[in-house]
C-alpha cells in the first residue's frame, strides 16, 4: 500500500468523502501521508473529519462542501485541483433509495442522473484530460455494485447507474492504460455502514455477509490498476460466479429479485 502515495502523488480528490466508505478512503489515505481533498455535502461531518485527519496524521486537507446535484460541482472540484500535484481520484458518491420506481419524484430522479451518473462521466473526463495535458500518470477509482450485475426491482435506478459505472471503469481501464492512467471499479456487495443499516432490511432464505467499510476502501486501493473491475469479499465473488457462471440470466434475475423481495417488500 505504501507505493501508491510514489505512485499516484502528494494530493488525492475523494468524492463523498465523509461518511460510510467514503470516510474510509479519507481514513485509509490519510494513514498513507496523502494530502486530500474531500468533497461532501454533509458540511459538518466533512469539516469534523477533516479536522481529525489533519490531528492524526499531520496532512493537509482542503474541505469542499458542495452538493452534486449542483452541474457546477464537478467544475469546482476539477478547478480545485489546478495548482496542486492531484493524481487519484476516488468517486465514491452515490444516491440510493429503495421504493417502487413509479413512486420515485422527478427530483429524486434528477438526483440519480446527476450523482451516480452525470458528476462522476464529468469528473473523470475532466480528471483524465488534466493527466494527459500533464503527461502525467494517475488513478481513477470508481465505487459501483453487485447491485449493477442485474436488473433489481425497488433499486431500479441505482441498480441502472450502476451498470453504467462498472462499464465506464472497464472501458477507460482499456483505454487510458497507454498514457499511464489506472482506471477501475471496485464492485461492492452489502456494506455495514449507516446508510445501509437505515434501509432496514428484513432477511428471509438468504443473509447477505455485511463488510466493513474500512475492508471495502483498503481492498479498493490495494487492486486500483491491476484489474479493470474487482469484487469486494469472499462471498461477493462467489455470488458473483454462481450469478453470471452457473446460472442463466434468467434464473440468476429471479433468484436475486426474490431476495430483494424478501428484504424490502414493505415499500
Amino acid at each position: 500500500m505504501k507505493e501508491l502515495k510514489n505512485k499516484y502523488g502528494d494530493w488525492a480528490l475523494v468524492i463523498g468523502a465523509a461518511e460510510g466508505i467514503g470516510e474510509a478512503f479519507s481514513i485509509q489515505l490519510a494513514s498513507l501521508g496523502f494530502n486530500l481533498l474531500m468533497l461532501d455535502k454533509n458540511e459538518s461531518t466533512l469539516l469534523a473529519l477533516g479536522e481529525k485527519l489533519k490531528l492524526d496524521f499531520g496532512i493537509q486537507v482542503k474541505s469542499l462542501h458542495h452538493d452534486l446535484i449542483d452541474p457546477e460541482t464537478s467544475v469546482k472540484a476539477i478547478d480545485e485541483i489546478a495548482d496542486l500535484k492531484c493524481r487519484l481520484l476516488i468517486y465514491n458518491a452515490a444516491f440510493s433509495l429503495i421504493k417502487q420506481f413509479s413512486e420515485h419524484s422527478s427530483a429524486d430522479l434528477e438526483r440519480y442522473l446527476q450523482v451516480n451518473i452525470a458528476s462522476p462521466l464529468r469528473l473523470v473526463h475532466s480528471f483524465s484530460n488534466y493527466l494527459k495535458a500533464k503527461n502525467e500518470g494517475g488513478g481513477i477509482l470508481l465505487m459501483s455494485s453487485l447491485a449493477g450485475l442485474l436488473g433489481l426491482q425497488y433499486i431500479a435506478p441505482y441498480a441502472a447507474s450502476k451498470a453504467f459505472t462498472w462499464n465506464l471503469a472497464e472501458a477507460l481501464h482499456h483505454e487510458l492504460k497507454p498514457y499511464g492512467i489506472d482506471v477501475s471499479a471496485c464492485i461492492a456487495g452489502a456494506t455495514l455502514s449507516q446508510t445501509y443499516i437505515n434501509t432496514k432490511p428484513k432477511y428471509g432464505s438468504i443473509r447477505p455477509q455485511l463488510q466493513e467499510s474500512s475492508e471495502v476502501a483498503k481492498t479498493a486501493l490495494e487492486k486500483l490498476g491491476k484489474r479493470a473491475f474487482f469484487i469486494s469479499g469472499f462471498s461477493n465473488r462467489v455470488n458473483y460466479f454462481i450469478l453470471t457462471r452457473l446460472l442463466p440470466r434468467k434464473m440468476a434475475g429471479r433468484m436475486a429479485n426474490k431476495v430483494i423481495k424478501e428484504m424490502y417488500d414493505y415499500v
